[in-house]
């Protein structure tokens, strides 16, 4: 979408000498973002304490780090691979277990995030396109989310963009090496968060088969030699894991069969498609994680994080493949718009349509393809702003993204705000329809209005975002979180629970404390949650029976009676737990119920303890 100055002639664009303004205009972007997702992170605590506890436990042993164990004993595993644990756990190690040195890592992959989509969009579209797309993803409210927490999703994110950029470059001139290195971001963002790390795939082959100026022969075994990449980066880890003695390494968390294959294409492979996830909480077949379809995005749960700009990235889309039909087959303009919006497409299609378990937070995935199409539509259709089509487009987006907005953000929060974006966006509009017979001094000023109100319902649900504190499991974005968001904590006291994590208090701390060195394990408890907030409290490692869900087949009643019998757990926590979903494993019933039965309880600082030391 670079020219509209004839329906048959389409020119492609070079990559832009850089301008006197770009690299000031970048710094001051890189900085602010890094401002919005640095300040205050310290008050989301340990965040999601799950991911906390595992790099906690990274810290204290290398066999914890490379497998993403949950302890430092190595019991079990987190349910995903580990790569986002490795940086949170070498993180820990030089700087200590601290909230800062867990999510600090985080905010700087965002920082990274932005960079780089802004590199990556500048080599197609030109700088000013290339700084808007990295400031629309840094006030997506997903994106101010994530990049403040500890879930391995920044790390995701980072390294899908990081390959998206290899693309782009290996675009230019069929370049094999970057495509290779492309393939390898993508692989190594198997290894943050499996099988979702493939969705940019499709996109990025298209890309390059369409666009590489090479012959057709030549494209394809590009292709393979990426594909190898990306099976070698992200296979190697799966192999090793494989070939480790089972008996010498944790059980891997979320299988039923102790085995990282059964993690990756069940639980969180294809079971996320039909709703089958062996172990789940939720229902399968849809049930329990929404309604599925095309508006699923715009729904009261994912809407907030993703929704702002995704019509008017849509749109940009269109129009983009419209203006772009007669291009040479090489145009870069058109690679992009096939990069960014078949990333765009696949990955909001998957998240519209897949039964099994999904979260309001996986939305960050369509923020930087959101960004980049946004940021280049701008820019093009305003420097076509004399061609009736484009400048009704640029108008026709403006209004689509304030009538978003106003719906969006309703009058619950901040009830100026809808209605000031909406009249604010319509007067934008307008002005936006005859910006080019206005004056040069005018156009600029309607430019500036109308990228505020493009940006003001975004921007404010963003600052909102990364106002409020979060922890527990399912963090949301916007002024208020939803369930097992902020607060998940809750103080001292009381057991935690599957999606949120309670600290305990003084007593029970100090109890678990008392003598930990004598054991591998200072406590066990049912739960992954419960036993993160006992372990980062204590410091000390806690056996999470049964996994994240409870439904994990580790350790056994055997295995746990066994542990028990050679003196290797001092308590155990909790009352007994009822199964959270039909199918997965009930040994952690067996055991809370076995304790029961054989141990004498107490009560400290709310909780149930068992001395294991000790039977009835």
């Amino acid at each position: 979408m670079t020219a509209l100055a004839s329906r048959d002639t389409v020119t492609t664009p070079v990559l832009p000498a850089r301008r006197s303004w770009y690299s000031p205009l970048l710094a001051v972007l890189l900085l602010g973002t890094a401002v919005l997702y640095l300040w205050g992170l310290g008050a989301s605590g340990w965040a999601n304490a799950f991911y906390s506890a595992a790099a906690q436990a990274g810290s204290q042993s290398w066999k914890a780090l490379f497998f993403g164990s949950s302890d430092a004993a190595n019991a079990i595993t987190v349910d995903k691979t580990p790569a986002a644990l490795w940086v949170m756990g070498l993180s820990a190690r030089l700087f200590g277990v601290n909230a800062w040195s867990i999510l600090v890592p985080q905010a700087l992959m965002g920082v990274g995030s932005v960079w780089l989509l802004s590199a990556a969009v500048r080599r197609s579209s030109g700088p000013a396109a290339g700084l808007l797309a990295g400031l629309v993803l840094a006030l997506t409210p997903a994106a101010a989310l994530m990049f403040r927490f500890n879930n391995p999703d920044a790390l995701l994110v980072l390294l899908l963009v990081a390959g998206a950029y290899c693309v782009v470059r290996a675009c230019e001139k069929a370049s094999p090496r970057w495509l290779a290195l492309a393939g390898a971001a993508v692989g190594f963002g198997f290894l943050a968060k499996m099988l979702q790390a493939f969705l940019v795939l499709p996109a990025f082959a298209v890309a390059y088969l369409v666009a590489a100026p090479v012959s057709l022969g030549k494209r394809l075994l590009h292709l393979l030699g990426a594909l190898v990449s990306t099976l070698l980066a992200a296979g190697w880890y799966l192999v090793v894991v494989a070939l480790w003695p089972a008996a010498s390494r944790p059980y891997i968390g979320g299988s039923q069969t102790n085995s990282l294959w059964e993690l990756v294409f069940g639980y969180n492979g294809f079971g996320r498609i039909t709703g089958d996830e062996v172990g789940s909480v939720g229902g399968g077949g849809g049930r329990g994680w929404g309604s599925t379809g095309l508006t699923r995005l715009f729904g009261s749960e994912m809407a907030g994080g993703i929704a702002w700009l995704l019509p008017a990235a849509l749109l940009a889309l269109g129009a983009g493949l419209w203006f772009t039909r007669r291009a040479p087959r090489t145009d870069a303009a058109r690679a992009a718009l096939l990069l960014w919006g078949g990333w765009l497409l696949v990955t909001a299609l998957v998240f519209s349509y897949m039964g099994g378990i999904i979260h309001p937070y996986y939305t960050v995935a369509l923020a930087p393809a959101v960004g980049a199409l946004t940021g280049t539509a701008a820019v093009q259709l305003w420097r076509m702003r004399a061609h009736p089509a484009a400048s009704g487009l640029l108008s026709g987006g403006v209004a689509l993204t304030a009538l978003t907005a106003y719906l969006l953000l309703g009058s619950s929060w901040q009830p100026w705000l809808a209605p000031t974006v909406l009249v604010g966006g319509l007067l934008a509009a307008v002005a936006l329809f005859f910006a080019a017979h206005l004056t040069r001094w005018a156009a600029s000023f309607v430019a500036i209005f109308s990228l505020v109100v493009l940006l003001s319902g975004t921007g404010a649900y963003t600052l909102a975002t990364a106002s409020t504190p979060h922890s527990g499991a399912i963090p949301s974005a916007g002024p208020t979180s939803g369930f097992g968001g902020r607060g998940g904590f809750g103080g001292p006291g009381g057991p935690g629970s599957l999606l949120s994590t309670t600290l305990p208090g003084e007593s029970l701390t100090a109890l678990l404390k008392q003598e930990a060195s004598r054991y591998t394990w200072t406590a066990a408890t049912v739960l992954s949650n419960a036993a993160a907030g006992y372990q980062l409290a204590s410091g000390a490692p806690v056996l999470a029976v049964g996994g994240f869900n409870g439904t994990d087949p580790y350790p056994t009643l055997a295995q746990f009676q066994q542990y028990v019998a050679n003196g290797r757990i001092h308590y155990f926590l909790g009352e007994g737990m009822t199964m959270r979903g039909s199918t997965g494993s009930d040994a952690a019933q067996q055991i809370a119920e076995w304790v029961a039965s054989r141990y004498q309880a107490s009560t400290v600082d709310g909780v149930t303890v068992y001395d294991l030391t000790t039977a009835v």
